[in-house]
């Protein structure tokens, strides 16, 4: 391995141990560091098209910060340790994700070929795999980490630090009516988890099956199989419906539809005639959480419209809930707690932080890599322009902070760098600059890489 391809392999191939250090996506801001090493000692820095967008929300979120002590009407608390230590935590993954697409798309094809990191994407997928296993199986697993142990109180007692800083197997909620283990290992919640594999598998079916060898395309199904499991029991309906739409966008987009649908039949027949269909539709039939998403989002849009340029820097606190007047939980209410507000969605975040200006730049930021990478017909250029699309439709339900944001850049890193090596038609055996390619020449997508 180069040497400068060593932080991004300690990124997604050492995730599990950053996690049991209590870093976890935090990891993103530590190895940040050794990135910007790489990319200041390579200029000039190539920036990619549409990058603009991201740097002007991560101006927008600086600027945020003049809001930070406001107390919008119809919500409560005052300026703390803790809304200051949520923001510069986002400020810090904003600004190391910047890094982290920079170095990525300036290291060469001999330096990182292509596969390798779909392929190290792959590994992180048996790891979340494995980690929803743990949920599954042992969901009251949990340790106290390293880093939630250096901590002071002050900063390790924060709610929002100390689901980054612990780790937890799962998270054990009353979705079905009755305690049940949602999987978040090696995640921050649950939410992430569902998202995070969604993500994952589709770089796993790229690295294990579309560039696979014999080996790896009859252990792939395998691997698949046994991810149904926890993928079902985390009782996560976005996930769902992400894979469904992957599903779909598959079938839309494979030059072989037929394979593809008799594929997707195949393993729609085996889940209805397995114990884990009657799980789903139990699910379906609880949508226990719809009324507190309907009265957080439509609180966070009300809110965000009193600051519509630059938002309020972080979350903030609703005032009653669905049910109530009544702020929290008492003895007579124990339902009457609530997440705050910009806690549904990265689209709800941004609205509550940034305003519509932020979440503007963030939807124009993915929804232009969908239209300039379209025409990539490769399987990661298709694989990464879904992820885009997915993106899309999770900033309705999961928050992007902090793992999912990081793999939503990493796959954006790799349009970006499969672009650079394709020519404008997306049609791949040629270079960008229209000259033939060499005899066997696959862009860095060798099987022994």
């Amino acid at each position: 391995m180069r040497p400068a391809v060593w932080p991004i392999a300690a990124l997604l191939v050492g995730y599990p141990f950053w996690w049991a250090l209590g870093f976890g996506g935090l990891a993103v801001v530590v190895l940040a560091v050794p990135m910007a090493v790489v990319l200041w000692r390579r200029r000039p820095i190539k920036i990619p098209k549409g990058f603009g967008l991201w740097m002007l929300l991560l101006a927008g979120y600086l600027i945020s910060a003049l809001t930070l002590a406001e107390t919008p009407p119809g919500t409560y608390g005052e300026l703390a340790p803790g809304r200051i230590i949520g923001y510069l935590m986002r400020l810090a993954v904003y600004v190391a994700l910047l890094v982290m697409v920079l170095y990525l798309g300036n290291l060469t094809l001999e330096e990182l070929p292509q596969l390798r990191l779909v392929r190290m994407l792959g590994v992180l997928f048996v790891t979340t795999v494995a980690g929803g296993l743990l949920g599954v199986l042992a969901p009251r697993f949990q340790f106290t980490s390293p880093l939630e142990m250096a901590l002071p109180e002050w900063i390790g007692g924060n709610s929002f630090v100390r689901n980054l800083i612990h780790p937890t197997a799962a998270q054990i909620q009353h979705v079905l009516g009755h305690a049940s283990p949602r999987p978040e290992a090696p995640f921050e919640w649950a939410n992430a988890w569902g998202s995070n594999v969604s993500v994952l598998v589709i770089w796993f079916v790229v690295g294990w099956w579309a560039y696979g060898g014999p080996y790896r395309r009859v252990v792939a199904p395998l691997l698949l199989a046994v991810a149904a499991i926890p993928i079902v029991y985390s009782l996560n309906r976005g996930l769902w419906i992400g894979l469904a739409i992957s599903a779909a966008y598959l079938a839309l987009r494979s030059r072989r539809p037929l394979v593809v649908g008799t594929a997707v039949a195949v393993a729609g027949a085996v889940f209805v005639l397995s114990p884990l269909s009657t799980m789903v539709g139990q699910r379906l039939d609880s949508p226990r959480s719809n009324d507190i998403r309907a009265f957080t989002v439509t609180s966070t849009v009300r809110v965000a419209a009193m600051s519509p340029v630059i938002g309020y820097g972080n979350t903030r606190n609703a005032l009653g809930n669905h049910r109530t007047v009544t702020t929290g939980k008492t003895r007579w209410c124990e339902e009457c707690g609530h997440p705050p507000l910009g806690s549904d969605g990265q689209l709800w975040l941004l609205l509550i932080s940034q305003g519509f200006a932020g979440a503007l730049l963030y939807v124009g930021f993915f929804t232009g890599a969908v239209r300039r990478f379209w025409r990539d017909r490769t399987p990661i250029g298709q694989a990464g322009t879904l992820v885009m699309i997915l993106v899309l439709f999770y900033m309705f339900v999961y928050d992007g902070l902090i793992s999912a944001l990081s793999l939503y850049l990493i796959s954006f890193a790799l349009l970006w760098r499969n672009a650079q090596f394709l020519p404008s038609d997306g049609v791949p055996g040629r270079l960008a600059t229209g000259s033939q390619a060499p005899a066997g020449h696959t862009w860095g997508l060798t099987r022994n890489s």
